[in-house]
């Protein structure tokens, strides 16, 4: 199976230690770092996505507006660039080992945190970038054996 993604949940996976906006969203949230530690791929969508899918029965979900959509663009352009490879809607990408190191990697010297500007999380995911990554939800196993944190 595929796992639909926007671009600045490439982001949040990375950082996910399962905290969210509801039991409901956490319970997806989950599922969804399982899936793709066990090697699920990418599918990058415009929009809500799989994670956004528990909170779009509200009346005005958030990953509806303009600012998630910002989020996505800066994203898109700052893991493009880190991965010298398209990030746009209907790319896919697999979330291997070596690709989530490199990653989070990015993520802790700030290299692609420009979609976090102004996230209500992100001083969360600041914490857990710097505790090495402990207690988060999406892991590979050879990430274990060769992360450099």
């Amino acid at each position: 199976m595929t796992i639909r993604l926007r671009a600045h949940h490439l982001l949040c996976l990375l950082t996910y230690v399962g905290k969210g906006y509801s039991p409901a969203f956490t319970a997806n949230y989950d599922g969804i770092a399982e899936r793709l530690s066990r090697g699920e791929d990418i599918l990058l969508v415009s929009g809500p996505d799989d994670i956004c899918a528990p909170l779009l029965d509200e009346p005005e979900p958030h990953c509806l507006r303009d600012s998630a959509s910002a989020r996505d663009q800066l994203a898109a352009r700052d893991v493009e660039d880190l991965l010298a490879r398209p990030i746009h809607a209907g790319a896919r990408l697999d979330l291997d080992a070596a690709t989530l190191v490199r990653m989070r990697q990015a993520f802790s010297t700030g290299l692609v945190r420009k979609a976090c500007e102004g996230c209500e999380w992100s001083a969360l995911c600041s914490t857990v970038a710097a505790g090495n990554y402990r207690d988060t939800r999406l892991q590979r196993s050879a990430e274990t054996e060769n992360c450099p944190f």
